[in-house]
């Protein structure tokens, strides 16, 4: 574990213990508090990703510090939208999904700038990137919804129930992973000369992609008839997309295209 004892790791700590904070203010039921203080740890995260862009001249979605300063940041946002759109609670849990996303950037991974690699310098790179960060933040989301459901909890906030919740974020999400599939298909022909490379990045981006179309497959085949089985597939796409975004860039047993990203 190293501290970064610089602006940027300051700002993430900050944001962090805002975040943080506002988790314990929810927990004692002061809701409008709570969702201040989440939004000023989103300010203070924004800040972040600010400094760390003009620090390092290009867009900040290059490595797993900068993917885990962007998804930390996305909790927010995407946690509103959940909540006043898609009819889905939680807004506790997304503070500390924000916490939890950015321990890595603030304690794992190194904050060395890097400069682009020639694969990288192209309009592609943020929109590929950004579209996954946003998909594999509502697909945690829609994990931890599953959780609930699994663990036979509902909730109490005259919102969704779980399973629903789940489904209506596994829906928002997978357009986002499709077209991160999409872009990343166009992106290696430019690049490479090859719309697929089978590298174990793609590889594994396709098989979390595969696990929601097993997904929707199987709530269109049985409803809500078996919510246990449909929570465990959204359960396991989280995983698939864990191993997508770690196992594969960190484990010497992965060697591929991808391994910039790290």
């Amino acid at each position: 574990m190293a501290i970064k004892y610089t602006i940027q790791g300051l700002l993430i700590y900050a944001a962090m213990a805002w975040y943080l904070l506002a988790f314990v203010v929810m927990l004692s039921r002061q809701r409008k508090m709570g969702h201040t203080l989440f939004l000023v740890g989103f300010v203070v995260g924004c800040t972040a990703i600010v400094y760390r862009w003009l620090h390092v001249g290009h867009i900040p979605l290059q490595n797993l510090f900068e993917v885990f300063l962007c998804l930390g940041v996305l909790a927010y946002p995407i946690s509103i939208f959940c909540n006043r759109v898609l009819r889905v609670g939680g807004v506790a849990a997304d503070m500390l999904i924000g916490v939890i996303v950015l321990f890595p950037a603030g304690f794992v991974f190194s904050a060395e700038p890097q400069q682009l690699p020639p694969a990288l310098q192209t309009w592609l790179f943020g929109p590929h990137v950004f579209v996954y960060m946003l998909s594999y933040v509502l697909m945690t989301k829609a994990a931890v919804q599953a959780s609930l459901q699994l663990a036979g909890r509902q909730t109490t906030e005259n919102l969704l129930l779980p399973e629903e919740a789940t489904y209506r974020m596994v829906c928002a999400g997978f357009p986002l992973l499709t077209l991160g599939l999409v872009l990343g298909s166009i992106w290696g022909q430019n690049a490479w000369g090859d719309w697929w490379g089978w590298d174990p990045k793609e590889l594994w981006s396709l098989a979390s992609w595969l696990v929601y179309v097993g997904y929707f497959h199987f709530r269109y085949m049985f409803g809500k008839r078996f919510p246990r089985i449909n929570s465990l597939w959204a359960v396991v796409g989280l995983i698939a997309i864990i191993i997508t975004l770690l196992w594969v860039n960190l484990s010497r047993l992965f060697s591929g295209l991808h391994n910039y990203a790290m």
